[in-house]
């Protein structure tokens, strides 16, 4: 069964379509939406070696022809020189403003391709197809693309929605059972931030949704994808509400910054402890209460994901280190930085106002050096 999931943003709306057999139909569901029978896909050498074959067969088969734009794969692609790379390569193929580029992969070649698209000929339109849970679940639906750099992750970056998201199930079973928890981070996180439901459900069902239960698997992606989508349309440009879906992002980019972006602590790695450390300062805010962030960190150590500084590092981190990359942030303002907090499972605020000193405390007490 074929799940559709509407992002409401009237003439920039589009689907997200969830289930298994995507990647075959991917042909016939993308042909209408070109000018001219051809298409540039952009994914990473690993992605296109295992599935590659089985999207250009489709869409050949709906008369388009498909020109490859590989990256290597990992989190580094997503940077300046990556996006010079692609863009000059789709320049290249001489694509115009009326054809398409396919962004197939996780959320890496997801940003990239997107971001790519925003600015190629002032904006060229895009699809999604997402090869990772992280990337199903969160990345490749709401329009943001960016890369990193140097100062700060997603730095650079523009608001550019899809015009289509095929989020094929069966693809997730090539992904390694890291890479599963890593998404798996993104899932919880939904619940944390406005959904005390769901987190139960979680709580009962992560573990069949970390083994491809393709029931469990189904209802995680599209419970997710529906609470982003409400949010997206509801709050674009995160002026609001969009904003709560930075639960652990603060602490979280920081700790990514930290250990260089790469396979030392994936995305979702970092999400996950971010989102258990936010909870403890909430907690030691007298925020909300103690059980709450005892509950939530058990839950995220349950799916085999790191939930404090000493779980992502061979070494201790140091509190001034990770407090100047807060600052940052592209949420911080004013000197103070912002955090996504909560009240509760299931209710978070943003704030606005958080003293760096505060926070450099917290992380002290955290086991963090001075």
């Amino acid at each position: 069964m074929i799940r559709t999931v509407r992002v409401g943003l009237q003439a920039r709306g589009y689907d997200v379509l969830i289930g298994s057999g995507l990647l075959d139909q991917a042909g016939g569901r993308i042909a209408p939406l070109l000018k001219r029978g051809r298409t540039a896909v952009v994914s990473d050498t690993r992605v296109w070696a295992l599935h590659g074959a089985r999207l250009a067969a489709s869409l050949e088969a709906a008369g388009v022809a498909v020109s490859p734009v590989l990256v290597p794969p990992g989190e580094q692609t997503k940077s300046w020189e990556g996006l010079a790379e692609v863009c000059d390569r789709l320049l290249a193929l001489e694509l115009d403003r009326g054809d398409l580029i396919v962004a197939f992969g996780g959320g890496v070649v997801g940003d990239l391709a997107g971001f790519a698209a925003a600015i190629y000929k002032r904006g060229i339109d895009f699809v999604q197809i997402p090869t990772t849970l992280l990337a199903q679940v969160d990345s490749s639906v709401g329009g943001k693309t960016a890369i990193d750099t140097p100062r700060g992750k997603n730095l650079i970056g523009a608001f550019h929605q899809p015009r289509l998201v095929l989020a094929d199930l069966d693809v997730l079973s090539t992904l390694s059972d890291r890479e599963m928890r890593a998404g798996y981070a993104e899932v919880i996180k939904y619940g944390l931030l406005g959904d005390f439901e769901f987190f139960g459900w979680l709580e009962a069902h992560g573990p069949a949704v970390l083994a491809r239960d393709p029931q469990a698997l189904a209802h995680a992606v599209a419970r997710s994808v529906e609470m982003k989508a409400e949010i997206v349309a509801e709050d674009e440009k995160e002026a609001g509400r969009r904003a709560l879906l930075n639960l652990g992002h603060t602490f979280g980019h920081a700790l990514e910054a930290e250990t260089g972006y790469g396979e030392a602590l994936l995305h979702g790695e970092a999400v996950a402890a971010g989102s258990a450390i936010a909870f403890r300062f909430s907690a030691s805010q007298g925020l909300c209460a103690g059980q709450d962030a005892a509950r939530a960190e058990a839950a995220i150590a349950a799916a085999g994901l790191p939930t404090g500084l000493g779980a992502v590092a061979d070494k201790p981190f140091a509190a001034d280190a990770l407090v100047r990359h807060m600052a940052q942030d592209k949420k911080a303002e004013g000197g103070k930085l912002t955090f996504v907090l909560a009240r509760g499972l299931g209710e978070t605020f943003v704030a606005k106002d958080v003293n760096p000193e505060t926070v450099r405390r917290f992380l002290i007490a955290e086991g963090a050096l001075p």
